[in-house]
């Protein structure tokens, strides 16, 4: 006997909703995937670390040429709001007061993963791609590697590269900011 369960899909603006209602907090560690509600994996030294080095490499290396976002909601259309750790963001003189940058807005996203490549890599690497994000950072930590998606598609992105320690990266929409791994790890 197979059992069919029903699922209830959220819309962004009804998880929005659910804060303004105290049903979530900011202290939940959730984010809006296609719909459902996910709890993000809890955060590691090793994790926080990159991510503050990340942040601190980019505000130096871009200056006023992005907005660098530390671990905020991209909304990716009416059901998917994920929290990237880290967004680079076209400049907006309002710094996207009263509305969240979308697919348009984005340079680049990291997702800095110690322990959920896997989730990364099989569900949001695929939906940034569908949401036209033109470049996703995936910085393994346990695999030591960066991997760099660009050129998005609905089927996924369409080059892949991964770098390891010694080699070189560099983001798309800013090829003079080159980056060790090393220096990520």
């Amino acid at each position: 006997m197979v059992v069919q369960t029903l699922r209830r899909l959220f819309t962004v603006d009804e998880y929005h909703r659910m804060a303004q209602a105290g049903i979530l907090s900011e202290d939940d560690g959730v984010e809006l995937i296609e719909g459902e509600i996910v709890r993000m994996s809890p955060i590691g030294s090793r994790h926080a670390r990159c991510v503050r080095l990340l942040n601190r490499i980019f505000s130096k290396g871009v200056g006023d040429r992005a907005i660098v976002d530390v671990q905020n909601p991209i909304r990716l259309g009416e059901r998917s709001e994920p929290q990237p750790d880290v967004a680079l963001l076209k400049p907006r003189p309002d710094f996207y007061a009263g509305v969240h940058p979308g697919p348009d807005d984005v340079l680049l996203l990291v997702e800095v993963t110690e322990h959920s490549a896997a989730y990364d890599r099989e569900v949001k690497v695929p939906l940034y791609a569908r949401s036209g994000i033109p470049e996703v950072w995936l910085v393994d930590l346990e695999e030591e590697v960066v991997e760099v998606y660009q050129a998005p598609s609905p089927q996924g992105y369409q080059r892949v590269a991964r770098f390891g320690r010694g080699d070189r990266l560099a983001p798309q929409a800013f090829p003079d900011l080159v980056l060790m791994v090393d220096e990520i790890l």
